[in-house]
């Protein structure tokens, strides 16, 4: 059951669109072209140039999974802010980290979506490692490889570590 929220949310409110939207309609538009591409196979007198009709939208359904699962398909559904811990969710079931747990915060502000990586002291629920796609500022990549809200999170673990 999920735990009530409180505090400020810093995962992006696009993860949702990337993780559910998006992929449906990737996959959706490839399948389309390729019954498009069969219907005109039957129809064809010739079968030479009709391979490449298959082999593109295979070679981009590779790819898309490839990419999704790499970058996408791992990302938590949301994750909140509560002061001297987060709450993180993937679905209907949530985890509350303390601050103190978390022993590193990687980002990688220049992929897309930006993704932020806690590694867990001991992992919970959702393993060792969780990720993210922290809230963006309007060209925040364009102007800067950091992240305002990143910054703080790495500061406020290092306090939390020095406390225990």
């Amino acid at each position: 059951m999920l735990a009530p929220v409180t505090g400020e949310r810093i995962s992006s409110r696009n993860t949702f669109f990337l993780k559910r939207v998006f992929p449906v309609a990737w996959f959706g538009f490839i399948g389309i072209f390729l019954l498009g591409g069969i219907g005109t196979a039957m129809h064809a007198p010739h079968h030479g140039p009709i391979v490449m009709v298959f082999l593109a939208p295979v070679a981009m359904l590779v790819f898309g999974y490839y990419l999704m699962r790499r970058l996408v398909f791992d990302l938590a559904d949301e994750v909140w802010d509560e002061g001297d811990a987060l709450r993180v969710r993937f679905g209907s079931e949530d985890e509350r980290i303390p601050l103190a747990n978390i022993i590193n915060i990687g980002y990688s502000g220049l992929t897309n979506p930006p993704r932020v990586t806690l590694t867990l002291r001991q992992g919970g629920r959702f393993g060792r490692e969780i990720t993210f796609s922290p809230i963006q500022r309007m060209f925040g990549p364009l102007i800067r490889t950091s992240n305002p809200i990143v910054s703080d999170l790495i500061e406020r673990v290092d306090a939390a570590r020095q406390q225990r």
